[in-house]
């Protein structure tokens, strides 16, 4: 978090019916503890994967997280004819040649990289055609490793692959990249997500079911497979920040491919489930009710506010939960004021504006579009205009 930084922050309640969005060690649905209740959770990478591979999708620049790069070099080299010891030599000659020292590897799996590699996915159309254009130098290398026992030392230019490892998609700007073995690769993410968490209590439920055998046997009852699943469903906190000055940094100053990318961000957030046990829950349910503000310097969460569970007071957890968290938006402005704050706005199926959570927007297509331009705007606006 830098000083002086502009955040957007997005404060989204979710109703989720019956489902297991993310699975513990057990497979049951992920739980925490809150205020003394149990909460059913979904954690931050379980919902930043869906975001994340829906944005690329839109983007059409897809982005890989893996360590597989030289064993999939070698196979693809195997399939356009190389000899196999030639296509292992130089997936191992990739790893070695990506820097002074090169990258650590597994030789006893295809030289898959110990570390995590997170890249565009055509870097492999770009590492086989250095390989093909060294591929002399390659075989010569190879050669003299057979003639004298000793490991070949690098032979790729070591510039042109580092850059290939180091390339950025747009995602990768966004949400950062971890790169420890080349520290040029690194990328601070310009994005926090926090866990997802029920606003009240959530217990786990179970589900009892069979798997029907469509052909049994005289004498046998039919069933196949008996389970018991567990199951969650509730009303969801979710919380995420943009660092908006860091992305504009990311993006080397590009506030209009800032501006597309957060409107783009916002929508898919918005809108992207986890994956898991879709095919048994269908869980695709949309937010209830989404509320953004930009801020300079910090931005704020309002998880605190579901601190104590929301009870239903005979309504149901979505209504209560809208209360508590606009009583908790006012609670902030009092706190620490309004004087930092740009713009703030909701979308909601109340079907009327909520008071304390700034202008209301019509849908959320609306509302991304608002308050990317919102973090944008490089000229706080008046008091009166931010109540």
């Amino acid at each position: 978090m830098t000083r002086g930084s502009r955040f957007l922050d997005l404060h989204i309640l979710q109703p989720v019916t019956a489902s297991n969005l993310n699975r513990g060690e057990s497979g049951h649905p992920k739980t925490i503890k809150l205020g003394d209740a149990e909460r059913a959770l979904v954690s931050s990478a379980a919902w930043k994967r869906p975001v994340r591979l829906e944005m690329e999708e839109e983007l059409g620049e897809s982005a890989a997280r893996t360590r597989m790069v030289p064993p999939v070099l070698a196979d693809t080299l195997r399939q356009q004819g190389w000899p196999d010891d030639l296509a292992d030599f130089t997936a191992a000659q990739i790893a070695q040649s990506a820097k002074t020292g090169g990258l650590k590897t597994n030789p006893q799996q295809g030289h898959r990289t110990q570390a995590m590699l997170y890249l565009p996915v055509d870097v492999t159309d770009r590492l086989l055609q250095i390989c093909a254009d060294h591929r002399d130098e390659l075989e010569q290398a190879l050669a003299d490793q057979h003639a004298t026992g000793k490991q070949a030392p690098p032979v790729l230019p070591t510039k042109q692959i580092a850059t290939e490892l180091t390339r950025r998609t747009t995602t990768i700007n966004l949400f950062g990249r971890m790169l420890a073995e080349i520290p040029t690769g690194h990328v601070d993410g310009a994005v926090q997500m926090a866990p997802a968490f029920t606003v009240h209590e959530a217990r786990l439920q179970p589900d009892f079911f069979t798997a029907v055998e469509d052909w049994p046997r005289p004498n046998e009852a039919g069933s196949a497979h008996l389970e018991t699943a567990f199951l969650t469903a509730g009303v969801f906190y979710r919380f995420a920040t943009v660092n908006v000055t860091a992305l504009i940094t990311n993006l080397d100053g590009d506030t209009a491919a800032a501006q597309k990318l957060i409107d783009l961000f916002v929508w898919t957030f918005t809108m992207a489930m986890p994956r898991g046990k879709q095919t048994s829950t269908a869980p695709h349910c949309v937010p209830d009710l989404v509320h953004y503000v930009v801020r300079d310097q910090r931005p704020i969460s309002y998880g605190a506010a579901f601190e104590q569970p929301v009870t239903t007071r005979g309504q149901g957890y979505t209504t209560p939960a809208r209360q508590t968290l606009a009583d908790y938006a006012a609670t902030i402005d009092r706190l620490v004021g309004t004087r930092r704050r740009i713009a703030h706005g909701h979308a909601t199926a109340a079907g009327h504006p909520i008071d304390h959570l700034g202008t209301c927007h019509p849908g959320f297509e609306d509302l991304a579009t608002a308050c990317a331009a919102a973090a944008l705007n490089p000229t706080p606006r008046s008091a009166g205009d931010m109540a």
